[in-house]
């Protein structure tokens, strides 16, 4: 059985795939489960064919259930390659028994247990055989329908777990009769075996595969709704989305609203009704009333007239349709497949829906849930249910559910009658602002244009014109013309004017690329809010205030940031990404206070967890992680920012600013290759916002990708434009955009020392007036490149030794480490290998306690060098000159070698460059050749000694 589904190579799956590969490097075996189509056999195919180009003999079986009743057909399949002269090698008796099963001898017959044992021997002896020549992979796809004699000599060979062989099976999850346990395919890896599920999609990865198979561009709240329903699988989301299409296309309805299900197709719907009615009459009545429920308990079921309730679910459970979560939990009932309950509402009679939900609404003892069924009661508007409704969206709001509390409200709204038009338009509004907090901004955008074109009080305007802005994100140049009519409607009313200078600070910043005209916008939004008394918009704005002044090296940004953390407070701004909590956290970042920024962030985003916006807890997630890579803790920084671009993925918001926390998560302890495909991922996003104020962080990742990466001229081209962006923005403080001394090492590297050292004089001017330690321990590191670019060894080797000790004591390890291994390269290269392996060999546990993957990796090979004393000398011809190895390659040769030193493999090379594999190739031997390398390791050795220095 194959899944052809092409996937996008997301985030977690590339952990997967690289955890995977490391296992398998070492031996052993790998189970990979997961449901039908969520792309278990695409990960296996792409991982056998990097392992097949990286010497791996890579033998496979793809077993269905037709197939399983047929003896040795998996065996037949997986030596289906083999030669028969290799078969030659073995005994007489031990070629005919394995000839004979693989239907090789004419005399091919049933097998009994003498053959059975010596047929065991012979494949191992084979396979021991092929392993003289390079590592045996065994893949054994959908391994749930393998023959049973197939099976048995796989565990046979598992129990010996022979040098040069692994193991990597894959297992369909869910109710397959027949099928083979999770257990007994686990008896078919190698020891030692990890078991590993292969993770659904978020919400873009979603979008990229419905656009990769041409697709339409749904809008993002629709496209979430498609991710929901499919529970991030490939297959069905595919299905999902052709059904829609065909139904638009068609019938001509246009594009369902959040409350009208999606059309499932005949062919997802129909096995899930098959198992339903395989279920007793009575279970299934009990799952259309879990279906009807919110939040479906065992108990609650009970209360709603299912008196055998626990029985109905039980046979349920056993016929994979759900799981109940332990009695701590309640007893939650949790649909497997997304799609039951929907399936359920489509093919129940409507009266007997209304039963359910008149017995829900009847037992339920909770607001929210009793208000959801009531309202599905009502025939038409009705204020006594829009009042409950209403109640009900408080009280999710209360409890920090915005996206539930949002749907009540709209739905509280609609059921409000004609003549109420003041309560209908303050409950979308309230729906709206609920919706942004949520994140889910169409769905407030909407709303908030509804309102525009019924309302004519200026408070209601103003409030709508303020949904409208704040859901746009990021992307603020969009809605150039809403600020001329939003201060239209305000009319010159104080408090309603300073919500939109609030607004329009930020705009000026983030558009108009200003903090000087931002800073003025801002200081009047906190003038006019606390003359009016509006003591949210005060503290938002001073916020914002205080930032600025930060950002431009101002002296009263302590005390402006002093008096917005000063009571009343406000619950909005005190958790909110651009209140003063999170603001405090930047603050304690510029003065080199790591554990007090981190302490901050950890109680905000637990406030946050249980209460709180997508948009802010995303944000404070990104912060997180850049303090943990700041405090040396690579493997929590990446956990951290891949957690922050799935929260932004689902929610549907602007995604630059997580890609970039990807970004230096996986320079710091991931792979560099894909720290530049998130990097340059982040600057498009900011690029398509046209967000000036993110823009130049997006670059500075992408440069410094490239600098580690020994592309200092594409290193310079990116971050000279960071020094420009930002200096036009008016900042004065290097503390805030720490971007000064990697600009001044990659101008060194690119052999530039003179505006490097000016890049240098001027931050340390500033840094020097502001009082910022570690911003002039990274100056004096930078400036130790320049005396390197300019001959003047000893003096680099004594600034380095001074950075590496001040960065020590303010407690910047990755920082030290970076120091130490570029003093190694410069005492190497003044003859003393001695102080050149103690220097190394410091950075070396450094990086490897952070667990700093690609800095260990290269330091280990500088160190490894130094012990010996196979230093690259020029002078002998064994390795190009320090800083020149790209020098005698052409412009192809060098893109492939830059991407090999980032951890590439050929096909992902090809695919950047648009290139065939076969170009690749010829390039990269070209490339061997001219810089006298062996290895893919002695490449990387090259391009990353370098620029580190």
């Amino acid at each position: 059985m194959t899944e052809p589904t092409t996937l996008p190579p997301g985030v977690e799956r590339n952990a997967l795939h690289d955890t995977i590969r490391t296992h398998l490097s070492h031996g052993g075996g790998v189970l990979l489960t997961g449901p039908a189509g969520i792309g278990r056999t695409t990960v296996v195919s792409r991982l056998a064919a990097e392992l097949r180009a990286r010497g791996h003999q890579v033998m496979h079986c793809s077993p269905s259930p037709a197939e399983q009743d047929s003896p040795f057909l998996g065996l037949i399949d997986l030596l289906t390659d083999v030669a028969d002269d290799t078969l030659a090698a073995l005994a007489a008796h031990e070629r005919a028994a394995l000839e004979e099963a693989l239907l090789r001898s004419e005399s091919a017959g049933p097998v009994d247990r003498r053959d059975a044992v010596v047929l065991r021997i012979a494949v191992r002896k084979v396979l021991a055989l092929l392993a003289t020549t390079g590592p045996v992979l065994l893949v054994v796809d959908d391994a749930q329908w393998l023959d049973g004699p197939t099976a048995e000599i796989l565990k046979y060979l598992a129990r010996r777990a022979d040098t040069g062989l692994s193991v990597l099976a894959t297992l369909r999850t869910g109710h397959d009769p027949g099928a083979s346990s999770d257990r007994s395919v686990l008896e078919l890896c190698a020891q030692p075996v990890r078991r590993m599920c292969v993770p659904p999609l978020t919400a873009h990865e979603v979008g990229e595969l419905l656009e990769r198979h041409d697709h339409p561009a749904w809008p993002r709240p629709l496209l979430a709704r498609l991710h929901q329903a499919s529970g991030g699988n490939p297959r069905t989301a595919l299905e999902l989305s052709s059904a829609l299409d065909e139904r638009v296309r068609l019938e001509g309805t246009g594009l369902p609203d959040s409350a009208e299900p999606l059309p499932v197709p005949e062919s997802l719907r129909r096995p899930l009704l098959d198992r339903i009615g395989a279920l007793p009459a009575s279970a299934r009545q009990t799952l259309v009333v879990a279906g009807a429920a919110v939040r479906p308990t065992v108990e609650l079921l009970r209360r709603a007239g299912r008196r055998h309730a626990s029985a109905d679910l039980d046979a349920c459970v056993r016929g994979g349709i759900i799981r109940i979560l332990p009695a701590s939990d309640h007893g939650t009932i949790r649909f497997l497949d997304p799609l039951t309950p929907m399936v359920l509402q489509a093919e129940t009679a409507y009266e007997h829906l209304l039963e359910a939900h008149r017995a829900l609404a009847e037992a339920s003892d909770d607001a929210v849930e009793r208000a959801h069924h009531i309202a599905r009661l009502a025939a038409g508007p009705d204020p006594v249910v829009a009042a409950r409704l209403s109640a009900a969206a408080s009280a999710a709001r209360r409890r920090g559910a915005p996206r539930t509390a949002a749907r009540l409200g709209r739905l509280a709204a609609e059921y409000t009658p004609a003549g109420h038009a003041y309560a209908d338009i303050e409950r979308r509004l309230t729906a709206a602002e609920d919706g942004i907090e949520a994140g889910d901004l169409g769905f407030a955008r909407q709303l908030a244009h509804e309102v525009l074109g019924d309302a004519d009080r200026p408070a209601d305007r103003v409030r709508a014109w303020n949904v409208v802005i704040d859901s746009c994100g990021q992307a603020m140049a969009e809605i150039a013309d809403v600020f001329p009519e939003a201060v239209r409607d305000a009319a010159g009313d104080p408090e309603l004017l300073a919500q939109l200078h609030y607004r329009m600070s930020w705009r000026e910043w983030m558009v108009g690329g200003s903090a000087p005209r931002a800073h003025g916008h801002a200081v009047r939004a906190a003038g006019l809010a606390a003359r009016t008394g509006d003591r949210r918009t005060e503290l938002m704005a001073l916020t914002q205030q205080a930032a600025l002044e930060l950002f431009l090296g101002l002296p009263e940004a302590e005390a402006t940031l002093a008096a917005a953390l000063a009571a009343p407070h406000d619950v909005h701004a005190m958790t909110h990404h651009n209140g003063p909590v999170y603001l405090k956290y930047r603050f304690h970042l510029v003065r080199d206070e790591l554990d007090a920024a981190r302490a901050e962030l950890r109680t905000l985003v637990y406030r946050l967890r249980q209460r709180g916006s997508a948009d802010s807890l995303s944000q404070c997630l990104i912060g997180l992680a850049q303090v943990e890579i700041q405090r040396g803790r690579c493997r929590p920084a990446l956990t951290i920012a891949r957690q922050s671009l799935r929260i932004v993925e689902e929610a549907g918001l602007s995604q630059g600013p997580a890609w970039y926390a990807v970004s230096l998560a996986e320079t710091a302890g991931g792979s560099l290759s894909r720290a530049l495909t998130a990097a340059e991922t982040a600057r498009r996003y900011s690029e398509d916002d046209d967000d000036r104020l993110f823009l130049p962080r997006a670059l500075h990742a992408e440069g410094r990708v490239r600098l580690f990466s020994g592309q200092s001229g594409a290193a310079v081209e990116l971050m000279r434009r960071v020094g420009e962006l930002e200096t036009a923005q008016g900042q004065r403080d290097p503390a805030t955009r720490r971007w000064h001394a990697d600009l001044a090492e990659a101008l060194a590297a690119d052999g530039s020392p003179d505006e490097a050292e000016a890049v240098i004089a001027l931050a340390r001017r500033q840094a020097e007036r502001l009082g910022r330690p570690g911003i002039l321990a990274t100056l004096d590191r930078a400036a130790a490149a320049v005396a390197v670019a300019r001959g003047q060894l000893p003096q680099a080797a004594g600034e380095l030794g001074r950075a590496a000790a001040r960065l020590r004591a303010i407690g910047y390890p990755l920082e030290e480490a970076r120091a130490r291994a570029a003093l190694g390269r410069v005492r190497r290269r003044l003859g003393d290998e001695a102080a050149a392996r103690a220097a190394f060999s410091a950075a070396l546990r450094i990086f490897t306690k952070a667990e700093a993957r690609p800095w260990a990796t290269m330091t280990r090979a500088e160190r490894d060098r130094a012990e010996d004393g196979s230093a690259c000398l020029p002078e002998q011809g064994s390795c190009p000159e320090a800083g020149s190895w790209s020098d005698h390659l052409t412009s192809t040769e060098r893109s492939v070698v830059a991407r090999v030193a980032q951890g590439a493999t050929n096909r992902e090379i090809a695919a950047g460059l648009v290139l065939s594999v076969k170009t690749v190739e010829a390039a990269l031997t070209r490339a061997y050749r001219k810089l006298g390398a062996k290895s893919r390791v002695d490449i990387t050795r090259m391009v990353m000694t370098r620029p580190l220095v």
